[in-house]
C-alpha cells in the first residue's frame, strides 16, 4: 500500500523533557526518512508547546503548523497569536517559542538541513529508545 493515515489524537503522546504538551513522533509513526516531522498537543492553556531554541547555523529550517487551537508564539523577540490555519517558518538561527492559549492546541513541526540528507537527531533516538512500539517497520 502506498499510504497510511491517521489523526494526531490517535498517535500515542511520548515522553519529552522539553515540552509541557504531549509530544506525537509522526516522523517515526510513518517511517519518514526525508525530513523530520514531530505533533504536540497541549492537555491545558498555558502548557509549553515548543521549547525555547534556536537551531543554530546549518540546523534545521523549520516550519511550524498551528493544527488546532491558539500558540502564542514569540520569534527573535515578536510575540503572536497563531491561530489554527497558522503557518510560521523560522530560519535556524532564529530564537523561537510556544505555548498554548488553550487546551487542545495542537502543533505541527516540519524540519530539515537544507541541502542535506535527512538524519534524525540525538534527541529523537534518544526518547523513541525510552518508549515507543509503534514503529511500522517493526
Amino acid at each position: 500500500m502506498g499510504y497510511r493515515r491517521t489523526t494526531l489524537s490517535e498517535l500515542p503522546s511520548q515522553p519529552t523533557d522539553l515540552v509541557e504538551a504531549g509530544w506525537k513522533p509522526v516522523r517515526h509513526h510513518f517511517g519518514i526518512e526525508a525530513f523530520g516531522v514531530n505533533g504536540y498537543v497541549a492537555n491545558a492553556a498555558g502548557q509549553l508547546v515548543i521549547e525555547e531554541h534556536a537551531e543554530g547555523e546549518g540546523g534545521f529550517q523549520e516550519l511550524y503548523v498551528v493544527l488546532a487551537g491558539v500558540a502564542r508564539f514569540t520569534v527573535d523577540g515578536d510575540s503572536f497569536d497563531a491561530p489554527a490555519g497558522t503557518l510560521v517558518y523560522v530560519d535556524p538561527e532564529t530564537e523561537r517559542v510556544a505555548w498554548a492559549n488553550e487546551p487542545g492546541t495542537a502543533v505541527l513541526a516540519v524540519g530539515a538541513v537544507e541541502g542535506q540528507a535527512f538524519a534524525v537527531s540525538d534527541w529523537e533516538s534518544g526518547r523513541l529508545e525510552q518508549g515507543t512500539s509503534d514503529d511500522p517497520r517493526a
